[in-house]
């Protein structure tokens, strides 16, 4: 039987509920929701870590960060070890990866087990980025999502046809500072977004590392985040702390002769959000086109019947959630990836399923298709089968999550924690345990417990109800047996 290609398109914290095909209620993405028309959306899919580098390497290697060597941003992924990639192309596929890495370039941290790699050093930049492609650094001429697109096709047309390829498109956008291009800029102009329901989260009933985490929408972007110039002998990369009163204060767009004065917080609050919001979303639509590309070329090439297409993101993201960007914590809105797959050959178009499947199941599943193999160690199993609209009997029905990077970036506090299908249980363990890149100070230990099915914005912290004394304890029964079974002993 031929062996199927595979082309796995990733964003840069793309949120699920971004995307049409989720019911977005902000965005609009045709390209994106002709994969889930034509194949089948994964409704609950998950990350193990919410944050870009170790959510990378768990799907590289199937393991979670504990054993692959990615904890949080500040490890260095050693390139010597196991992963996908490699084993495809000892099996004889071609391999490519293009656009954002993130892994660290140098020494055992450049891409290995691929024919071709062209990738953003570090976070790289929206426009004429640098790349290095197979060592080399070449500076290309406009937008990434354009240029990461243009190269992928380039090496689809250069390809062998006689060989099974596996090509990896990842895309920057729409990560932070969210720059939109010259085509998408003016989007949104006359129309203001809809402001997400826990938009004004007062993060009463919840933890403390809700109440201090440093991603809110009034008081923690930067001049650079909102497009804005930054008052005389002041950084762009500096926060935006607005005044008790706001008496004469203004902030002036990049774009405009004239600054913008405020008559409350909460104006204030409403119009940086939509400042966000509209560049994000912009990203987004550069996305969404340039997927639409690749989809066209798969037609035009009589290569789509045998090629299995998957878009997802490294993780979720918050779009004004809780009053919130970025992402890092167990919540929903950080924790869910959105993933449609598109493979006519084997599944269904237009279908949907409700198992939980996570990042680390991305190796074995491409793995399977390719008839290998799945090596012991991964850590994640096939989505083949669910794929096919199938639920194995063994199918897991929870699962296991671990933010290592304590206090760092967002002031996010470490934590771990389980979910079930109706129920959540976050353990904030207050301390860095010695992680690379986060900060050494004590936090006291806290938990939080909340039922899905009542109460799926999170809002209502459970833990301390003694109705749910009992489930706690069979809550956290699971998770210390999720917890070894992942082997994170630490």
């Amino acid at each position: 039987m031929k062996r199927p290609n595979i082309i796995f398109i990733m964003a840069d914290d793309h949120a699920a509920h971004a995307m049409s095909c989720y019911g977005s209620e902000i965005n609009e993405t045709p390209n994106l929701d002709r994969i889930a028309d034509e194949g089948m959306v994964l409704e609950n899919c998950f990350c193990v870590n919410s944050i870009c580098a170790p959510s990378r390497a768990a799907i590289l290697t199937g393991k979670h960060g504990h054993l692959n060597g990615i904890k949080t941003l500040s490890d260095r992924f050693d390139g010597r070890q196991q992963t996908f990639p490699k084993i495809l192309q000892a099996a004889g596929y071609q391999t490519a990866i293009v656009g954002k890495w993130h892994l660290g370039e140098g020494g055992h941290s450049s891409p290995t087990g691929f024919d071709y790699w062209n990738v953003l050093p570090g976070q790289g930049d929206y426009v004429d980025p640098v790349m290095i492609k197979n060592g080399e650094e070449v500076q290309y001429k406009g937008y990434v999502t354009d240029i990461i697109t243009d190269l992928s096709l380039k090496w689809l047309q250069e390809r062998d046809p006689q060989q099974p390829f596996m090509l990896l498109c990842h895309h920057k956008s729409p990560h932070r500072p969210w720059i939109p291009s010259k085509a998408h800029a003016s989007m949104y102009s006359d129309t203001d977004i809809p402001l997400p329901k826990t938009f004004n989260d007062d993060y009463s009933n919840r933890s403390q590392a809700a109440k201090e985490a440093r991603m809110r929408i009034e008081c923690d972007f930067n001049y650079i985040d909102l497009k804005l110039e930054p008052p005389t002998g002041v950084s762009e990369w500096t926060s935006i702390v607005p005044p008790e009163d706001l008496d004469g204060f203004s902030l002036k767009p990049a774009e405009s002769d004239e600054a913008v004065t405020f008559s409350s917080h909460r104006e204030l609050k409403e119009w940086m959000y939509q400042r966000y919001i509209k560049d994000y979303l912009r990203c987004i639509a550069s996305i969404d086109d340039n997927v639409g590309r690749i989809l066209n070329f798969l037609d035009t090439a009589g290569l789509a019947e045998n090629t299995i297409v998957i878009y997802t993101s490294d993780q979720g993201f918050f779009l004004g959630d809780h009053g919130w960007y970025d992402k890092r914590f167990m919540y929903e809105e950080s924790l869910r990836m959105p993933f449609v797959v598109r493979y006519p050959k084997e599944i269904e178009a237009g279908s949907r399923h409700n198992a939980m499947a996570l990042n680390l199941d991305f190796a074995s599943s491409f793995l399977d298709y390719a008839g290998l193999e799945i090596p012991e160690d991964m850590q994640g199993v096939s989505l083949r089968p669910i794929f096919r609209g199938e639920t194995p009997a063994d199918w897991r029905t929870s699962m296991y999550y671990r933010y290592w990077m304590h206090l760092a970036h967002h002031y996010v506090a470490a934590h771990y924690g389980m979910r079930t299908e109706r129920y959540k249980l976050i353990h904030y363990y207050g301390e860095a345990l010695g992680t690379a890149g986060s900060i050494d100070e004590s936090k006291e230990p806290e938990w939080e417990l909340f039922d899905l099915h009542a109460d799926p914005d999170e809002m209502k912290n459970l833990y301390h109800d003694p109705v749910y004394k009992d489930l706690v304890q069979e809550l956290k029964t699971e998770l210390y047996r999720l917890k070894d079974e992942a082997l994170d002993f630490e």
